[in-house]
């Protein structure tokens, strides 16, 4: 009897009632192609693990000279320190994995169709801020393949004409990477991303709950009578939080079973380790450069290579606007053939990148 008198205390102030007649009423397409429905949902889940994990090693972690320390400290001394930081790690790269996967899914299921376009832009600029995110953190610990990544990161923007070298040094605070850059990525890392983030995926996840998901194009040319469909709650809602169980036991594997690491700290009189290299999501663009590099040397590869990451970048983007009928005509399939070449090539070089560190 209390129970029920609470809620309908709350229903009354914040619409309960309404809310669950919502869910009661939404469902979800049903057929061969629904697991991929699943990888939002598990990137947000990679994305919670990200800021509960982020706020506990706050308490501890020191921007600036003593970066290294604190996180020496919080890997070595402090109680489950280590766990703390591999699990933030791990759930940092599993989840640019899950929203590769994620995009991808909705590009073959033409999910940035209409009226999804601003679904599929929303969601690639989440994608660029969470490889920002990576880049951010990598350094913060200040070891020296985290340092000397950095700068090789960074050395990319200083290659655009006028504005790069300027830029550079702005995002460096000085002319190289120091505890200055600390303090800009940390802010960045923990403020401002962060809070932009936030938003923009509030604004992501409203733009999926207002237009449903997508169904594959083979699912379109089908009757509505034979389309199936499965209520968002609880069927589909049940089959997600599962979902997010699988991801928390592959986390856990991961952290225990491959710790982060701890390098030496960063010394920039030191020359840098062989084999240096980013992070496996920067990995395809850091080979393209390479193979660019050796058959237009000098500064001209380099402008070169960026011209086409950004042409590249644009055609993807703007894919809505070419792709815009609702049947599998010539302009779809194009669409496609592109969708598998840029896998083909991301896949490609990326494994090309470690197989030639």
């Amino acid at each position: 009897m209390k129970l029920q008198s609470f809620y309908e205390w709350a229903d009354e102030r914040l619409g309960l009632a309404d809310i669950a007649a919502f869910a009661k009423k939404k469902t979800v397409p049903l057929h061969k192609q629904s697991f991929w429905y699943y990888w939002g949902g598990i990137s947000m889940f990679l994305f919670i693990v990200q800021c509960v994990t982020g706020v506990l090693l706050l308490m501890y972690y020191r921007p600036g000279p003593d970066a290294y320390e604190s996180v020496r400290q919080i890997t070595y001394e402090m109680n489950f320190g280590w766990l703390i930081r591999s699990v933030h790690s791990w759930a940092a790269t599993l989840m640019i994995f899950a929203i590769f996967v994620h995009m991808f899914s909705a590009f073959f299921m033409k999910a940035y169709r209409k009226p999804r376009e601003f679904g599929w832009w929303s969601g690639m600029i989440l994608l660029g801020m969470t490889m920002v995110f990576g880049f951010s953190g990598y350094l913060l610990p200040m070891d020296d393949l985290a340092y000397f990544a950095t700068k090789v990161g960074l050395e990319i923007p200083s290659a655009f004409p006028v504005i790069g070298p300027k830029l550079a040094e702005i995002v460096r605070g000085g002319p190289d990477v120091s505890e200055y850059t600390v303090h800009r990525f940390f802010a960045l890392h923990v403020v401002i991303l962060p809070a932009f983030f936030s938003m923009l995926l509030g604004f992501h996840l409203w733009l999926v709950q207002k237009h449903g998901n997508a169904t594959p194009p083979c699912e379109e040319v089908k009757p509505l009578a034979q389309r199936r469909t499965v209520p968002f709650f609880p069927n589909f809602l049940m089959k997600d939080f599962a979902m997010w169980f699988v991801a928390l036991n592959v986390l856990t594997v991961f952290a225990f079973l491959f710790p982060w690491d701890l390098g030496p700290q960063a010394d920039v009189l030191k020359p840098a380790p062989p084999g240096i290299h980013p992070e496996w999501y920067f990995m395809s663009q850091f080979q393209v450069l390479k193979i660019i590099g050796q058959l237009i040397p000098g500064m001209a590869g380099e402008i070169f290579g960026i011209v086409l990451f950004t042409a590249g970048f644009v055609l993807w983007f703007l894919i809505p606007l070419y792709d815009t009928s609702t049947v599998r005509g010539l302009r779809a399939r194009r669409a496609t053939w592109f969708g598998l070449f840029v896998l083909a090539v991301l896949i490609v070089t990326t494994a090309w990148g470690y197989l030639a560190i």
